[in-house]
């Protein structure tokens, strides 16, 4: 297909596409003539990724970047696929450099993590994320206890597991990083669906009968 037919299908503007390609997020489609390179359906389904990426995770083109160079790269196997697109993906906060309360609140995030004895690297964004909204709890007079995030975690466990399920060991590089750029809005459903059941629970407890 021509990039015209390439734009219409993706829905992305021509000088998008062009951009992509000049920031090496698209590979460069293949020349048919001197002024016309003829793309295919891989190119498509790219265009696809990088737009979720984009819209859904708002990730800038330096993070997509590391996601398609760890996509692209056969000596990466699939889990660090999926560890070098998560953290890509973020969200990344900024850590303070010297806080009491930051401090604390990383080591409660450690020991969290090591009674649930996940397996989870030193550097993975999402602890630095979890580490702010203890801060957070903690200023608005909420204890974090393992008790208190027991059912944020079940969840949470249970939605990696029926995630990762869906894949196996010869899914492809293509699929996987699909599924996780699909990941990145079903994070936007999850949200949306809290916040429906919880207007749900409030109307059934409090709510006029």
């Amino acid at each position: 297909m021509r990039i015209s037919e390439l734009s219409e299908r993706s829905g992305l503007p021509v000088q998008t596409i062009k951009f992509y390609i000049r920031e090496g997020l698209l590979p460069k489609g293949v020349n048919s003539a001197a002024t016309r390179a003829e793309y295919d359906e891989t190119h498509l389904e790219r265009l696809r990724l990088i737009r979720a990426l984009r819209e859904a995770g708002d990730l800038p083109v330096a993070a997509i970047r590391r996601v398609i160079t760890a996509l692209e790269d056969p000596g990466i196997g699939l889990h660090d696929l999926f560890g070098t697109a998560a953290y890509a993906i973020g969200p990344r906060v900024e850590e303070p450099g010297d806080d009491p309360a930051w401090r604390a609140a990383r080591r409660e995030v450690d020991a969290l993590l090591e009674e649930l004895g996940w397996r989870v690297t030193e550097e993975a964004p999402a602890r630095t994320v979890l580490a702010q909204a203890f801060v957070a709890l903690r200023r608005l007079g909420f204890t974090p206890s393992p008790a208190a995030l027991r059912p944020y975690a079940q969840a949470a466990a249970a939605l990696a597991e029926h995630e990762t399920g869906q894949l196996r060991e010869d899914t492809t590089r293509a699929q996987a990083l699909r599924m996780l750029a699909a990941t990145v809005v079903y994070d936007q459903v999850l949200v949306a669906l809290h916040r429906l059941a919880q207007e749900d629970a409030s109307a059934r407890r409090f709510g006029a009968s």
